[in-house]
């Protein structure tokens, strides 16, 4: 019988596709009413600024490739309109949800908790002085209306500006002008209520109800609110940048006049504005949205904090820690792992600050991707610095829309003596690595840090990650080499504990996943178990099809973009895909091959995708000691019985809860009480 030949839409999920049907996991959870309700809000919140990032950087490339009319299939069998049409639909089904869910269930529910967002004409007398005298002293001093006309150009609005359009009339003539929100002050404005009561307006609420305050002498004959979304993927020659610092610099300011790619407009609209609104910012009116409701619900952001009901959130916790004196004697002891955020970060904040102030350490080597933005790591890096030790950082100017935050940490670190490098041309530097150089009784001892996640205090308490410490030897001299490499001219050696990319990871990844073949064929017992943020690159998913007509098991969690298809007959029926989507924000790397029953296991800063493989610095290693694999099991087990926040992917492309039955377990909840009680 011929084997049967499946297309690439029948073998692959789009990965565009797939990342919208993670999105739309998250607005499940607004909709869950189990979750605690300022949770809900969150994750309404979170879902629009996921969305704002996909329509900047990815929906922006496909109208780049539109716009060039490129017209070819990509490896997922998608012609260019065909993606945009897919998309649109997609987009269309989650802002019904979205604005029904917010307008109905979740408005209702703040409202039974006495929680208020109000619209002017619902107000008290009282409330409305109060937002008089806090229009007239804080809002209107600080907003500056701009006429458009022969001498004054169409202003420039950034990316997710929030704006009024407004057309006025004087002496039988048509005026526009308009009226950015300030972004410098809340967007989320409490105002007295009854004691009971917690009420808010919004900014744009208040501005539209004194929009005459600004034009006086001019009769306003109609407004529009808008929010515009441009097109913020940097492009750099970064081969002919003499200074990667200045080019990027120089790339994130043009970002406000880069193409405008979505126009996001507030229901009711006066059709002829908006037409003149799509000329000036040279958007198309089939990039336009129009919602019922507030545009932009990322102000739910500022709500949480802002009410003051802990019954409303996640119950909290603290963190375990390990008890230690010094944070290098306790590595001596032995190598060990953190499993972020059950575990504290503290131990690492420690590593950094120890390192800072002990006389014995001569030297620290760090990279840095995404920090907080009141980092106490980038505070040690730089006492370190001013107590005359040797302080190398690698920060990746590159990152996402961190451009900005990570050149001015870069400075920071520079003025106060460390040695910087702002990353490679072409390259992303994505690993996350510590080397501390300690002078011990005459010797030079090394100790080294590896994370599947950020050194980013804030995100280690929302985040799951694994961190790993060990003065390992063998551990020490490969860090030692990878700097090396990343920071002048340097061949790396043959490595003895790590794999990198975009050298070798992929390649070594296929040699593991054909042993578990060997294996399956000769011992009927090749298993694969990996958990991953995202699963695009389809070299892998192809070399997993191949395991899996092997007869290999394999289990996958994949929490965000899986571009792989589980369950087709002939190709992918023996791989299981789930998603954990939950009150953290699942990012640990973790894998676990069968070994024909001596399992290894490996972490690792990288996913399965095409950029991570070959266009970013990035490290796996295996962690070999008994107990911490064990451990690694132990997270891995955990997270597959998950039955409560798992979704399972099925040859539909559907995303599907568990079958109702037995106990609902809550893997992350579980965990929670397990390292509490460790």
């Amino acid at each position: 019988m011929a084997e049967q030949i499946y297309t690439e839409k029948e073998r692959f999920i789009h990965r565009d596709l797939s990342w919208l049907s993670f999105n739309g996991r998250v607005l499940e959870e607004a909709a869950e009413k189990r979750n605690p309700l300022l949770e809900r809000v969150r994750f309404l919140a979170i879902f629009v600024n996921n969305l704002d990032e996909f329509l900047m950087v990815r929906y922006a490339g496909l109208r780049k490739i539109e716009d060039s009319q490129y017209n070819k299939e990509d490896k997922y069998g998608y012609f260019p309109v065909e993606l945009k049409s897919a998309i649109k639909e997609k987009l269309d089904l989650q802002f019904k949800k979205i604005y029904n869910l917010y307008k109905g269930d979740i408005t209702e529910e703040l409202n039974k908790k006495k929680i208020f967002i109000r619209k002017f004409a619902e107000l008290s007398e009282t409330q409305k002085k109060f937002c008089k005298k806090h229009f007239e002293r804080t809002v209107f001093p600080i907003t500056t209306p701009m006429a458009v006309d022969q001498g004054h150009p169409f202003p420039i609005l950034s990316s997710k500006t929030l704006a009024f359009a407004v057309n006025l009339e004087k002496d039988g003539i048509e005026y526009l002008s308009i009226i950015p929100v300030p972004k410098n002050i809340p967007r989320l404005i409490k105002i007295p209520s009854a004691k009971e009561e917690t009420c808010f307006i919004l900014l744009e609420e208040l501005m539209n109800n004194y929009t005459e305050f600004f034009f006086k002498g001019y009769r306003i004959t109609s407004a529009l609110f808008f929010k515009v979304i441009r097109d913020s993927e940097l492009e750099v020659e970064e081969e002919y940048a003499d200074d990667l610092l200045k080019a990027i610099e120089g790339e994130v300011k043009k970002r406000v006049l880069a193409k405008a790619v979505y126009l996001e407009v507030e229901k009711p609209y006066n059709r002829k504005l908006l037409t003149t609104l799509c000329n000036k910012i040279e958007v198309a009116e089939e990039e336009v949205r129009a919602v019922e409701g507030n545009p932009d619900l990322k102000f739910l952001f500022e709500l949480i904090p802002a009410v003051s009901k802990p019954e409303l959130l996640y119950r909290g916790f603290i963190a375990s820690k390990q008890e230690y004196e010094s944070i290098f004697d306790r590595i001596k002891e032995g190598d060990f792992l953190v499993a972020l955020p059950f575990e504290s970060f503290q131990p690492t904040v420690d590593f950094l600050k120890e390192a800072a102030k002990d006389p014995g350490v001569l030297a620290i080597k760090m990279t840095l991707y995404r920090v907080d933005e009141d980092s106490a790591i980038i505070s040690a890096l730089k006492e370190a610095a001013r107590r005359k030790k040797q302080v190398t950082v690698l920060v990746e100017i590159k990152a996402r829309f961190d451009e900005e935050k990570n050149i001015e940490w870069a400075k920071q670190l520079e003025v106060e003596g460390c040695h910087v490098i702002y990353g490679i041309p072409k390259i992303k530097i994505h690993s996350k690595i510590t080397l501390v150089v300690r002078k011990e009784e005459g010797r030079i001892q090394r100790y080294v840090h590896l994370s599947t996640g950020n050194y980013n205090e804030k995100t280690s308490r929302t985040y799951t990650d694994t961190g790993f410490f060990t003065c390992n030897e063998d551990f020490a001299r490969d860090i030692s080499d990878v700097f090396n490499v990343i920071t002048g001219y340097s061949v790396p050696g043959r490595w003895r504990k790590i794999v990198s990319a975009p050298n070798d990871l992929r390649q070594y990844f296929v040699e593991l996943i054909d042993k578990e073949v060997n294996f399956q064929r000769k011992y009927k017992n090749g298993a694969l178990f990996a958990k991953m943020n995202s699963l695009e690159d389809v070299k892998i998913i192809d070399k997993l099809y191949e395991a899996s007509k092997a007869g290999v098991t394999i289990k996958l969690i994949v929490r965000g973009i899986c571009c792989l298809v589980p369950g087709i007959p002939g190709l992918s029926e023996n791989i299981s895909v789930h998603s954990i989507v939950g009150r953290f924000l699942e990012h640990s790397r973790i894998f676990r091959l069968n070994n024909n029953g001596s399992p290894r296991f490996f972490l690792s800063s990288a996913d399965w995708m095409s950029r991570n493989f070959d266009r970013r610095i990035e490290l796996l290693f295996e962690v070999d000691k008994i107990e911490l694999k064990e451990e690694l099991d132990m997270l891995l087990n955990c997270q597959w019985k998950d039955n409560d926040k798992t979704r399972i992917l099925y040859m539909n492309k559907e995303y599907t809860r568990p079958e109702p039955g037995g106990q609902d377990f809550n893997s992350q909840e579980y965990l929670i009480k397990h390292f509490s009680r460790a």
